[in-house]
């Protein structure tokens, strides 16, 4: 397709100078551009799609960078990226070395707040806007775009709240599509169906907040965002728009389908359809393996429930949702309630599985340790995308997952090697344990496709042994030590080399390290999470304690951010990529056979 007037736009300057009645040709042109480019190159879809109006509104409107702006979450901010000088290099979005997927400070003078997670504008609007008020910038606009899903979260109505009291110039921009990646739920997202039905027998609920409250208006009415956004901009005061969209407007699959297009993979940019992966017969993902188990688990066991902060879909929740309904929870983007409805309901005697994505745990911190560690509640979490999980980048790696929880008392820590690991702790944790556990998994798939077998009890503490060996062990935890084994594998399975999966972090297995103290010259750690504080520090705090001085060798990923790229991308920028570790233990292989 040719864009003439998108083209010719390479900043909001050069947006401002184009006559008003073309802005709805030049929607057209940058809804598909990015359609074009996500359907090869991957990425958030519906959410972009759905506010391009809104974006060349106010980029039309306001003066940016000048003016701030912040995009929540940031899924939604890709015309904002291609309209503020990123167009010709759009086409790296989440490569490697290429732009970010998300909002980043320091990429783009109109990026003006990093985010990834949800509900932080409306707190960082509202600080920059009472920084210009100290610093006498009286004129400067500040403006956060959030979901009504972000919006129902715990950290945004906080924001809120002091917002109301204020009386600095910051517009709220609520964009209202009934979904976040999947339906949005909760009592708020039933008051916003009511609103925009007319129906709604109280004072608005923001009016009640100190906002002053417009909408619902049309999202998609680029003349009418426009006249209502310069009007607003002579309003003073906390002020917030309350306007409606579609996800995924403009392509129709998207629309009909706002889940999966969400990020859909690769598709047919004319007509939507997904392209489909002709790569055999493939193990099945980890969370996926979670879903069949826990659903299964639940049909035997009553007191099973299962608990979601908004990611029933990613995590594989939905499985229980469809079949057990009544006893499977999605509580919307709350993490921290999340956490302590599960210590509640294991209090009552349930058997709660909180199934959080490992970066989104870190939200939930002092719940996991006031709520859950601190009383001993036997709440079962199942931490998804544990270590790095590639495009998504940096706000989504879950690398910190076995240092922040390790030093928690009474809290016990576990990674499985595969999935019939993953599914028999999964049972041994629902078979009356009297302590909270994590258990960390990664995105992707595992490595078996004969993978349900019949469950088996696994003792707490316990290691296994996979390869004995004479001068040098390896001790991995979790997905990594897969590597390790195709590693050794290629080598020729060098009898130098031990190999062992420990299982547990927490607590750690000391007789078997005990054993492996002593009969080893050397020790090497490999884990997919930070090297602070982690899994090899953990063994380096054991061999102190025990008074051993062999070696350790500690592979994880170090102490700094890891950037956007594939999984072997992100895993090579780390140093525990396949090449790496295999020229590690092939060199000490080759010393010692």
């Amino acid at each position: 397709m040719e864009y003439p007037l998108l083209n010719n736009t390479n900043s909001p300057q050069d947006l401002k100078k184009m006559p008003e009645v073309d802005l709805h040709k030049l929607a057209k042109e940058l809804r598909s551009f990015i359609i074009e480019i996500v359907s090869t190159k991957e990425g958030h879809l519906g959410a972009s799609l759905g506010v391009v109006e809104l974006t060349i509104a106010l980029h039309y409107v306001f003066d940016t960078p000048n003016d701030k702006l912040i995009w929540d979450v940031g899924h939604q901010a890709y015309g904002h990226k291609i309209l503020t000088g990123r167009k010709e290099i759009f086409d790296t979005n989440r490569q490697l070395g290429g732009i970010s997927g998300f909002p980043k400070i320091n990429e783009s003078e109109y990026d003006d707040f990093g985010t990834g997670h949800s509900s932080t504008s409306i707190s960082a609007i509202l600080g920059m806007a009472m920084a210009s008020k100290l610093n006498k910038e009286h004129s400067k606009q500040h403006i956060a775009v959030v979901g009504d899903a972000s919006i129902a979260s715990g950290m945004a109505f906080e924001g809120l709240n002091h917002l109301g009291v204020t009386n600095v110039n910051a517009l709220i921009i609520l964009n209202d599509n009934a979904i976040g990646i999947d339906p949005s739920v909760g009592a708020l997202k039933k008051y916003l169906t009511n609103v925009k039905a007319g129906t709604a027998k109280d004072e608005n609920i923001f009016e009640c907040l100190n906002l002053d409250y417009t909408g619902p208006i049309d999202g998609h009415d680029i003349a009418k965002l426009i006249e209502e956004l310069r009007r607003l901009k002579k309003v003073k005061g906390p002020k917030l728009l309350h306007i409606i969209t579609t996800k995924g407007k403009g392509l129709k699959k998207a629309e009909e389908d706002q889940v999966v297009y969400h990020a859909p993979g690769k598709f047919d940019a004319a007509t939507g359809e997904r392209l489909k992966k002709n790569k055999g017969v493939q193990p099945p993902k980890y969370q996926d393996v979670f879903g069949h188990t826990l659903v299964e688990l639940a049909k035997q066991n009553q007191k099973i429930v299962g608990i979601t902060p908004a990611m029933p879909t990613g995590s594989s929740l939905k499985l229980m949702m469809d079949e057990i309904p009544d006893r499977a929870f999605d509580v919307g983007i709350a993490e921290q309630h999340a956490v302590t409805l599960a210590a509640g309901m294991s209090t009552q005697g349930l058997i709660p599985f909180c199934n959080i994505y490992s970066t989104f745990l870190q939200r939930a911190y002092d719940q996991v340790i006031h709520d859950v560690a601190l009383q001993k509640l036997p709440v079962i979490f199942c931490l998804d995308r544990a270590g790095l999980v590639g495009q998504d980048g940096p706000t989504h790696h879950g690398i910190f997952d076995l240092a922040y929880l390790r030093c928690i008392p009474n809290l016990i820590i576990f990674a499985p090697m595969n999935e019939m690991e993953l599914r028999n702790i999964m049972f041994t944790a629902q078979n009356g344990l009297d302590h909270p556990i994590a258990i960390r998994y990664p995105r992707g798939k595992g490595v078996n496709l004969d993978w349900k077998k019949a469950f088996e009890t696994i003792e707490i503490g316990t290691a296994r042994c996979i390869k004995e060996g004479a001068e040098t062990a390896i001790l991995t935890i979790g997905h990594i030590g897969n590597q390790i084994s195709n590693i050794l594998e290629e080598l020729g399975h060098p009898k130098s080399i031990g190999h062992y999966d420990m299982r547990f972090v927490k607590p750690l297995d000391k007789q078997m390290l005990r054993t492996v103290f002593e009969k080893y010259k050397r020790v090497v750690t490999v884990e997919d999470g930070c090297c602070a504080g982690g899994f090899g520090s953990a063994i380096l705090e054991f061999a102190n304690e025990e008074n051993f001085t062999t070696p350790v060798k500690i592979f994880g990923v170090p102490d700094k951010f890891v950037e956007h790229g594939t999984i072997p991308e992100t895993h090579a920028m780390a140093g525990i990529d396949f090449d790496t570790l295999h020229s590690y233990i092939k060199s000490t292989s080759t010393k010692c056979d």
